[in-house]
């Protein structure tokens, strides 16, 4: 590998690169390392008081100019449900409900800024769900001032709500960008109505199209997709006609998932017909078909599964060597704390995650007794540490450079990581990293595979090689 300067980010692969026996190969399970230890190993020894002395030593560290912090606040609700759903939803036809949640934030939010003080600025803010458009606009404006009550949103900070199609029109769009938002993320899935009928998620691509046609109108800065394959009632055929129509569309990202089917964890998949489901190698076909038509469309391959047009702020940080991860995915702001607000909602402060009560009851009655709401959590060692920069460094440079781990960390990374650089040596022979005695780095086929370079890393993968739980890697 040259190391004479800096090396830039791999550039985008070649699709004609990936045999299908290679995605097969791979066609495995493993964690999206959106955080690492990743959150199957909370424990419910973390709780409210470890996060509150987080939380004030969060405080210490913001009047020593710490980063800004990110914020996310997860809105559980959703009027209907898509069968394929794996996140934590409340179905219902109550908007009130939404009223008395919006109450128990409030309190959330006191509970944090009495430990680390009112008014710190926050660069990033992200709606999750669920569905954040289930809120009124009269909710949603609250939600916006109860957040600037208690933190000093930047001006040149990146605000992004998810939105369910079927919840706007041109005047709630233009009521979001008057809120503050500049990012939408759309979720669309499938253009197919076949498919969106057995997803139980009719949305008509006309009504996608004027939306985003609208939001452009508006000035938002960024407008993402979510795509899924791997659904029932998909062919390679029909979805096809989905990636035609989304090149089409040409939002700044797309985020394409593979659809893993796990009914026995999520319930509404029960609802799903097995039997529907596209095969294995359909479901290779689709990925490779949305690979290339992506990339001959003049997209970047940030990584893993997401894209971005080359002047997109996703896809610049990319080229940069800016590129970070947190919960929601890939990021351009610095690796800085998350703090997270909402039932379930996952978030980091300094060397800590913790997770907030799953079901609203247990949720209500936490803040009720003036407890942080959290039930979970994980201060991580410092060999976590370690291998956490090591494995965001694949996941966003596509490099480790031995020579920065080891000033970062005081430590031999050869040594430290003989045996992993051992196995790394048999990824290198199918030619999807480099191994040398200066570091490692992705090949631009790699990238397509970047789950499993980094799953290398993962001490408690490693040990107990349960993968079950996790989706495909591709």
């Amino acid at each position: 590998m040259r190391r004479t300067v800096p090396a830039m980010p791999n550039p985008s692969p070649s699709m004609n690169a990936v045999s299908p026996d290679l995605l097969r190969r791979f066609d495995v399970s493993g964690p999206r390392y959106t955080s690492y230890p990743t959150a199957d190993r909370f424990v419910e020894a973390f709780g409210p008081e470890e996060y509150a002395h987080a939380l004030a030593q969060r405080g210490s560290r913001a009047a020593a100019h710490a980063l800004p912090p990110s914020l996310y606040v997860h809105i559980p609700f959703c009027e209907a449900l898509c069968y394929y759903c794996a996140c934590n939803k409340i179905i219902t036809r109550h908007p009130e409900r939404a009223d008395t949640y919006l109450r128990y934030l409030s309190r959330e939010i006191d509970l944090h800024t009495a430990r680390c003080g009112t008014g710190q600025p926050a660069s990033q803010l992200h709606l999750g769900g669920g569905t954040p458009t289930f809120l009124s606009d009269q909710a949603l404006g609250e939600l916006m001032t109860m957040l600037r009550r208690s933190f000093t949103l930047q001006p040149d900070g990146e605000y992004s709500i998810e939105v369910d199609p079927r919840t706007v029109d041109a005047e709630r769009l233009a009521f979001l960008r008057a809120l503050g938002f500049n990012r939408l993320s759309f979720g669309v899935q499938d253009f197919d109505p076949a498919v969106q009928k057995a997803v139980h998620r009719v949305q008509p691509a006309e009504q996608v199209f004027a939306l985003v046609a609208k939001a452009r109108e508006l000035g938002f800065q960024s407008v993402n997709v979510d795509l899924i394959y791997g659904l029932p009632r998909q062919t390679p055929e029909s979805f096809a006609r989905t990636l035609a129509q989304v090149t089409e569309l040409r939002p700044d990202r797309i985020a394409l998932y593979a659809y893993a089917h796990l009914p026995d964890r999520f319930k509404p998949q029960r609802r799903i017909v097995a039997a529907e489901l596209p095969a294995a190698a359909a479901k290779v076909t689709m990925l490779s078909q949305s690979l290339s038509a992506f990339l001959a469309a003049g997209y970047v391959y940030v990584g893993m599964d997401h894209f971005a047009l080359p002047g997109d702020a996703l896809a610049i940080a990319k080229r940069q060597g800016r590129l970070h991860r947190n919960f929601q995915g890939y990021s351009t702001q610095p690796d800085c704390d998350l703090i997270a607000l909402g039932v379930s909602a996952i978030g980091r402060v300094g060397p800590t995650y913790s997770q907030n009560a799953k079901t609203l009851d247990e949720y209500y009655d936490l803040i009720d007794r003036g407890h942080l709401p959290v039930v979970r959590g994980l201060a991580l060692t410092r060999d976590d540490l370690v291998r956490r920069a090591v494995i965001m460094a694949v996941m966003c440079q596509g490099r480790v450079i031995f020579e920065s781990i080891d000033l970062a960390w005081l430590i031999d990374s050869r040594s430290y990581f003989a045996v992993e650089i051992e196995t790394l040596r048999g990824l290198a022979g199918q030619g999807l990293v480099e191994v040398d005695d200066t570091g490692i780095e992705v090949t631009p086929m790699g990238w397509f595979f970047v789950r499993a370079v980094a799953m290398v890393f993962d001490r408690y993968l490693q040990a107990d090689r349960n993968r079950a739980r996790f989706s495909r890697i591709i």
